[in-house]
């Protein structure tokens, strides 16, 4: 079960844990999240679990909870990189939207 996984890395917005074959990064915004489909992520190339968040309209957006990186594939500096861009794009948007919240 995943969330059983040992945790090798953690930001203020994601996990990297590990299960015997895959790297798996979690983005914590989405956690509670239910899964709708498991599919490809166009962006990173990777297995990736999807689940709908719903707009103000009530228009569904298919967001990524976590993607799955092959260990033979790609090693864990390889999923720091995309998990470094997410902390920087949530960071950005905690700043615009919450300044004064530190």
């Amino acid at each position: 079960m995943l969330l059983d996984l040992p945790v090798l890395e953690k930001g203020d917005f994601y996990f990297i844990k590990e299960s015997d074959s895959d790297f798996v990064l979690e983005d914590k915004t989405k956690r509670g999240l239910n899964i709708k489909e498991t599919s490809i992520d166009e962006r990173l190339k990777v297995n990736a679990d999807k689940g709908i968040i719903y707009d103000m309209e009530g228009t569904g957006n298919t967001v990524v909870i976590r993607w799955y990186f092959p260990k033979n594939q790609f090693t864990l500096e390889d999923v720091l990189i995309p998990a470094k861009e997410m902390e920087k794009k949530y960071t950005e948007l905690r700043e615009l939207t919450c300044p004064d919240d530190d």
